[in-house]
């Protein structure tokens, strides 16, 4: 790995700087990343495998500071690993011009974003009117202004042939991918319901945590994690996959209209209290930060709108997602997932407790709409069709009406592998120089949603 603070010199067979970095390069499978400010440790995890379309030369613009620092220690964890080393040239220039000197230079054709969501949009808007292809990860968006100007963006981007894509790893967790194959089978599930705004139809719930570990090591947060000027509020942060996953699963391969489609019913937003020990412990900062101030409480915790519920309906579906965020997850447990899906027949449950030992597990259930001799036929049925596109696909009956799922272990991936799952379909977009007709008016869809329940639930809550 090496380190430049001035001009980087471009290791490559194909001179970019006599021409503009766009789709053409893509033909010649010459892609080359260049990183802005990767202020996350998604950022690493796009690289934490290689892709043989990707020059190993990573030109990276980023401030100096424990950010970066983090950053690189990852990469060249992965790059000094005993398993399949990856083999990153990370070119560096830290000058405060950072963004400026990025968009100066080019030296490559895909920008990658993980990192301060305040700032996100900007570099986004900035790199798609250069015409550079984005891929971010989420949330694009944090607030109504910034959702305005990612329309735009994606507007710009079709103007200038380039494409701007976030990255959703959930669509990759085996379970969510057979929750959504099975709902597909409309022998078997008989068709989604409507359900109501007491009883959705959808319902996703996930847990995360502050304090976690990272490719085996204590994950350090950045100090701006904490304000959700620039973080983001949880209602517009994870919650994009929750809402991301209602979509893909629901409605696969539909186009969905944001104002013609999407009924916002309520939202709710709650903070986290973080202890100074606990702010300490997650940011190695022994202070809390000036800006951070007005979320301090009285009693000296830091309060962190971290939280969130939304209901509303898509194309007549009543759905509901919530986020919940603690500090750190007791001992020997992690994130958790809750999903369901209630069809005619059968409820397809994803749940990851203790019973699961904390691994998500798909069940179905039957809603008793039909004697069990008929469900188990059906699902037997169904389990045939799919089984030639998932090894070992199986079930198993756990109780009076309810099965549980499974299929080969090779199929079952971690969340840090589905970076580099999201990352080579990515790559085959830009191969292919376009995306499915769908993903962009849906990724409009999503952020609409999250940006306008955020402020639907500001009315409501006292800061």
């Amino acid at each position: 790995m090496k380190k430049q603070t001035g001009l980087i010199t471009l290791i490559t067979a194909v001179c970019l700087a006599s021409c503009n970095p766009s789709q053409d390069n893509m033909q010649r499978k010459d892609i080359q990343l260049i990183t802005v400010a990767p202020g996350h440790f998604h950022a690493a995890l796009v690289q934490k495998s290689m892709y043989p379309q990707v020059d190993s030369v990573v030109h990276v613009y980023a401030p100096e500071g424990v950010e970066l620092d983090a950053y690189l220690a990852l990469i060249d964890q992965y790059n000094t690993r005993g398993e399949s080393p990856t083999r990153w040239d990370e070119a560096i220039y830290t000058g405060t011009d950072f963004l400026e000197r990025m968009l100066e230079e080019r030296k490559g054709n895909v920008v990658v974003l993980a990192g301060n969501n305040r700032d996100k949009i900007d570099y986004i808007t900035r790199s798609i009117d250069a015409g550079l292809n984005v891929l971010a990860d989420k949330p694009m968006a944090i607030n109504t202004e910034g959702f305005s100007k990612l329309v735009d963006a994606f507007a710009k981007a079709d103007e200038q042939g380039v494409l701007l894509y976030d990255i959703m790893t959930e669509r990759y967790e085996i379970n969510t991918m057979l929750q959504k194959e099975l709902s597909q089978v409309p022998d078997f599930f008989g068709g989604l319901e409507k359900g109501t705004a007491d009883n959705p139809a959808i319902t996703k719930e996930s847990v995360h945590h502050f304090f976690k570990e990272v490719s085996g090591k204590p994950l350090v947060r950045p100090v701006w994690f904490y304000d959700s000027r620039q973080q983001g509020e949880g209602l517009v942060d994870v919650t994009t996959h929750l809402v991301d996953m209602v979509q893909w699963e629901s409605f696969p391969g539909e186009v969905i209209d944001h104002e013609r489609d999407i009924e916002l019913i309520s939202a709710k937003r709650w903070p986290t209290l973080l202890s100074p020990a606990q702010f300490e412990r997650s940011t190695g900062q022994q202070e809390i930060p000036a800006f951070l101030e007005e979320s301090v409480r009285e009693d000296g915790n830091l309060a962190v709108f971290a939280n969130g519920e939304i209901n509303y309906t898509l194309k007549g579906v009543h759905a509901k997602v919530s986020v919940i965020w603690n500090f750190e997850a007791p001992q020997g447990t992690g994130d958790t997932h809750y999903s369901i899906m209630r069809g005619k027949y059968a409820d397809l449950i994803i749940k990851q407790g203790a019973e699961e030992g904390y691994k998500p597990v798909l069940y179905v259930e039957s809603t008793g709409e039909r004697d069990t001799a008929a469900f188990e036929a059906a699902l037997t049925q169904a389990i045939e069709q799919l089984r030639a596109d998932y090894k070992g696909l199986a079930f198993e009956p756990v109780a009076p009406g309810r099965y549980r799922v499974s299929v080969d272990p090779s199929l079952v991936t971690t969340h840090e592998e589905h970076f580099a799952q999201v990352t080579e379909k990515y790559l085959g977009f830009l191969e292919s120089g376009a995306m499915p007709e769908w993903e962009v008016p849906n990724m409009i869809a999503k952020y609409y949603l999250t940006t306008k329940a955020l402020t639907e639930a500001e009315t409501v809550t006292a800061p």
